[in-house]
């Protein structure tokens, strides 16, 4: 036994010293030498095509796998502070200093002619098709998606009901039960494959975490307001829904037909699943991964419409600085009039291509309200990035996006059964009620691109989307997942997350 025993201990400690050998994982938050202060989405390169983007905290880890080339150092940068070159050694120190830059500009940039804002904006606009790459790419991506539903208020206002299941406790107590925060995190690392004629996504890992006792009770709330249905109102009878000054003629046998085509959907649904467990995550991915790069400023129904009305914003040249050893002019924009937006673009000053663009929205994007019913955009903030690939033109390589929604309901509701086949009066029972619904959503996506290979057409055409892989469900934060993957380094809300303690 002990010769056993020490001949275990012995292999787990050579394994251990193998893998090591084979990959090794650095980790480090990153800030300011002077502030102390974290430096968020700052570039760490660690291969000649292969890096990683410090998150909003700061914070970076890489896994350096055994025969990939590497550089000489891990070199970190970011604008405004030294390109800095630390060795590799694991583990890193736990938190890394960058020194402020202060760019002299007396014989670092030289111009053929001095340029006025105006004629640099024109040129960068004038650029964006030699700029814009348009080749079939293949992309390594990570893409992290956080969503955030907060109820303000839920007040369901009940005013009578003559079902006596359905009185005034069991509204509040549904009331109650709606969870008033919610949170679903979305994470997932594959490569997207695209051309101007198409696009298709390799997952290689994905992961979601939200809280499922949550989705319980709503859909029990569900179910048990369907049976009550079942139980009291007779399938010849027509519902009048009324709001106000509207209102709406439904069957009720349609409804219960409409109820089982859905129980019907569901349980195909279901089956379909089971056959083809990842239709529903590549969906996912190409609805998110679309959303971010409709977005791109140069996209004609992009929200952030600097180039299709540049016109409605004043420009002013802010100086100068380097991004990826390239000068860039810095512009700052605001509205003239009644423009959305405000921030900063850095623009090449060899090209003019837009390297990066910080925005913001200076006031909601769209306000709606009529009759009790609002709706407003209220958030569109962040930041985009650009780099140069093999073809000398420039793809996205970094966003940080942020959307914010605000909703409100404010109106009566009576729901009147009423049956003209049964004697007596047609008026068979009534929910009466003056709904007071406030809710507010954020939707925020942080995609990273770490390496760019430009491909054939065809290759695109002949790859087939994985048909097996799932999203994991986490009910808590776990790094092991990520073990052995370059990802960006989850931020503290995201590693706090539990499912039982969301609510």
């Amino acid at each position: 036994m002990p010769h056993k025993a020490f001949f275990l201990s012995t292999s787990i400690v050579f394994f251990c010293c193998i893998y090591q050998l084979q990959a090794q994982t650095f980790a480090a938050k990153l800030v300011d030498g002077k502030t102390k202060k974290a430096i968020p989405y700052a570039t760490v390169a660690y291969g000649e095509h292969a890096g990683v983007i410090t998150n909003d905290e700061g914070l970076f880890s890489f896994t350096l796998k055994e025969n990939e080339k590497k550089l000489d150092s891990i070199y970190i940068s970011s604008m405004g502070y030294e390109k800095t070159g630390f060795p590799f050694v694991a583990p890193l120190d736990s938190i890394l200093y960058l020194t402020p830059k202060a760019i002299n500009l007396d014989g670092v940039f030289l111009f053929d002619k001095e340029l006025t804002v105006d004629e640099i904006i024109e040129k960068m606009i004038e650029n964006i098709p030699s700029n814009r790459n348009l080749s079939p790419i293949k992309q390594r991506y990570f893409l992290r998606n956080s969503e955030f539903a907060n109820i303000h208020k839920l007040d369901f206002g009940f005013e009578k009901s003559s079902i006596e299941e359905l009185d005034k406790e069991l509204i509040d107590s549904i009331g109650r039960a709606v969870p008033r925060n919610t949170y679903h995190y979305t994470e997932a690392l594959g490569d997207l494959y695209s051309s101007k004629k198409m696009s298709k996504i390799g997952l290689i890992k994905v992961a979601e975490m939200y809280n499922k006792d949550q989705l319980n009770s709503i859909e029990g709330i569900g179910d048990y307001m369907e049976t009550i249905f079942k139980k009291h109102v007779k399938p010849s009878s027509y519902l009048k829904v009324k709001s106000g000054l509207f209102s709406q003629k439904i069957q009720v046998d349609s409804i219960l037909n409409d109820i089982k085509e859905e129980e019907a959907k569901e349980l195909a649904s279901e089956i379909e699943k089971a056959k083809d467990t990842t239709n529903g995550a590549v969906r996912g991915q190409r609805w998110m991964l679309r959303d971010i790069y409709e977005e791109l400023y140069y996209k004609e129904d992009s929200k952030l419409n600097i180039v299709d009305k540049y016109k409605r914003y004043n420009f002013s040249l802010n100086g100068y600085s380097e991004i990826d050893d390239n000068g860039v002019y810095v512009v700052d924009f605001e509205p003239k009039g009644k423009a959305d937006f405000k921030g900063k673009i850095y623009i090449n000053i060899d090209d003019f291509a837009v390297m990066r663009i910080d925005f913001e929205n200076v006031k909601n994007l769209r306000n709606f309200r009529l009759l009790g019913i609002y709706y407003r955009d209220v958030t569109y903030k962040g930041t985009m990035r650009f780099g140069k690939i093999a073809n000398g033109r420039y793809a996205l390589k970094f966003a940080d996006i942020t959307f914010g929604k605000w909703f409100r309901i404010d109106r009566p509701l009576d729901v009147i059964e009423k049956n003209k086949y049964v004697k007596g009066r047609r008026k068979q029972n009534e929910l009466r009620m003056n709904l007071d619904f406030q809710i507010s959503n954020v939707d925020k996506y942080e995609l990273v691109i770490f390496q760019n290979e430009l491909i054939e057409e065809a290759a695109i055409a002949k790859y087939k989307e994985d048909k097996v892989l799932k999203p994991t469900y986490m009910p808590a934060y776990n790094a092991d997942f990520w073990a052995g993957y370059n990802i960006m380094e989850p931020n503290e809300a995201i590693k706090r997350f539990k499912a039982d303690t969301t609510e």
